[in-house]
């Protein structure tokens, strides 16, 4: 085909409709601009296109979308899949997404999305920054996220197929929502939708995500808050801030007759990034300040693994785990696994190791 028969679609969003039968679909398109004799250079103009159409089934409300256009939708550079909350709650998400899996078109790279209340929101009212699309300032917003400040988890087609098709039936998937307390508005992707059995169940805030992240192995940079000695009583804490460099960890599942146990062991490097209250010069201030990262980041990741456990969702991935050493066992477990990963004991070892004081010595500013 002629490349000027195409439209290259930059977003999706699929909701479902007021009728709570059909599927509302809005295609965000890249509206290619030339320049204009006597401009200096670069595009005029706004350079999207939001069209909207309705259908039973999401493949008919695409091809419908070339009477309005007159156009045939391209995929191949899609960039992100918004999924409304309601239509995540109601229907099967696989059902909504099967399109998407078995066109030759869209890459599995795509990012997806759960976006509170209706997802065509987030296309139409969204205002792109630096990005030309609103498709492309999501995916961007949510890879800057997940890299940077371990308040988002990157997922992609091909990952939430996987997490859908696993053992558990358990996946999580950015979350999306408006900023009222921002002007002009901003569309922050952090916090977590969970899913499980293809819907939507819950959201959890970015609070949890980085214990969640460092517990599936997942977590890049991000800053860890340490508050002063004595300050946690107070309604003005003293906080001290660490650059996390990197983070490993790994989780062992030994699994003896009828019963499991896990052990999880972090390490954890970083810079101080900001202190307040602590001084580090000598190897035994250092060493001190090691020993108060290390009991928060135990602390937080027994608080993170016990509020799954009691919301008896394997976010984790053990089941994922057990599956892949003994399938036998699993076999005989997977039935009731709900229940007992809710009472699966778990040990935990974190190493931290601060190695810089960045730029000044380890001197607080203020001291």
């Amino acid at each position: 085909m002629e490349l000027d028969t195409y439209a290259f679609v930059q977003g999706i969003a699929i909701d479902l409709a007021e009728d709570g039968k059909n599927i509302d679909l809005t295609i965000q398109f890249y509206k290619p601009t030339s320049v204009g004799k006597g401009q200096a250079g670069g595009p005029s103009g706004q350079s999207l296109i939001n069209i909207k159409t309705k259908d039973i089934t999401v493949f008919e409300a695409i091809r419908d979308m070339t009477i309005h256009f007159g156009r045939k939708a391209q995929w191949s550079h899609m960039r992100v899949l918004i999924i409304g909350e309601e239509i995540a709650k109601k229907r099967n998400i696989g059902e909504i997404v099967d399109f998407f899996a078995r066109d030759h078109e869209p890459r599995s790279t795509v990012s997806v999305m759960i976006g509170k209340d209706r997802a065509d929101l987030y296309l139409k009212k969204g205002k792109p920054f630096i990005e030309s699309t609103m498709g492309q300032q999501l995916r961007e917003s949510e890879r800057m996220a997940y890299e940077y400040t371990g308040k988002s988890l990157k997922t992609s087609f091909l990952d939430l197929m996987m997490e859908l098709k696993g053992e558990t039936g358990v996946a999580a998937i950015p979350y999306l929502y408006f900023d009222p307390k921002n002007k002009p508005a901003t569309s922050p992707v952090t916090g977590l939708a969970l899913m499980k059995k293809g819907k939507l169940i819950s959201t959890i805030s970015s609070k949890k995500i980085e214990s969640l992240l460092i517990l599936m192995d997942k977590y890049r940079f991000g800053i860890i808050q340490l508050a002063c000695p004595g300050e946690s009583k107070k309604k003005m804490k003293k906080v001290e801030a660490i650059e996390v460099e990197s983070a490993k960890t790994k989780l062992d599942v030994k699994i003896k007759g009828d019963s499991a146990a896990v052990h999880v062991s972090t390490k954890i490097k970083g810079y101080s990034g900001e202190l307040v209250c602590t001084t580090l010069i000598t190897p035994e201030d250092v060493a001190k300040y090691n020993e108060r990262v290390k009991k928060l980041i135990e602390r937080d990741l027994k608080s993170t693994v016990a509020y799954f456990q009691e919301q008896k969702l394997d976010v984790i991935g053990i089941g994922n785990r057990v599956y892949r050493q003994d399938p036998a066992q699993w076999k005989r477990w997977k039935p009731n696994w709900e229940e007992r990963f809710a009472s699966i004991p778990f040990t935990f070892e974190v190493e931290v190791s601060v190695i810089n004081t960045g730029a000044n010595l380890g001197i607080p500013v203020a001291k």
